[in-house]
């Protein structure tokens, strides 16, 4: 049984799982969605939230929590200028888990898109559709 045991292992070592784990956040919050599979989207889910969480007030020691997280000072500066307004008011919930028709095309697993729930329209959003569609 697996009583009180928190994470994934995801079939990978702590320093390397700990790794992944920080670049997808850093990639979440960067390009604000990300193709992944659903192992993988289910534990970076809930490390973002609490960083978006965190970011709600911007202070030294927030934005140094922030920064000893992620090891990314682009991804924390977007935190606190953009994410952290737009998610003021919401109390929670900062990202959805949508499941991809087409599976992966080496080992046919099971894709998904992370992304925030009221995301910026950007302008590489077309080309992000058609990678994410012929990929």
């Amino acid at each position: 049984m697996r009583h009180r045991i928190k994470g994934r292992k995801l079939g990978r070592t702590h320093s390397h799982r700990k790794a992944m784990t920080q670049n997808m956040a850093v990639s979440v919050i960067l390009h604000e969605r990300i193709v992944t599979t659903i192992q993988k989207a289910k534990h970076v889910k809930p490390v973002v939230e609490k960083i978006v969480t965190l970011c709600k007030v911007d202070s030294t020691a927030n934005r140094r929590r922030a920064f000893a997280l992620l090891r990314d000072l682009e991804a924390v500066n977007k935190l606190f200028t953009t994410l952290g307004p737009r998610f003021q008011e919401r109390p929670g919930g900062y990202c959805r888990i949508l499941r991809l028709s087409k599976p992966r095309l080496g080992d046919n697993g099971e894709r998904v898109l992370l992304e925030f729930v009221e995301r910026s329209d950007s302008a590489s959003e077309e080309a992000f559709e058609a990678e994410a569609a012929t990929a």
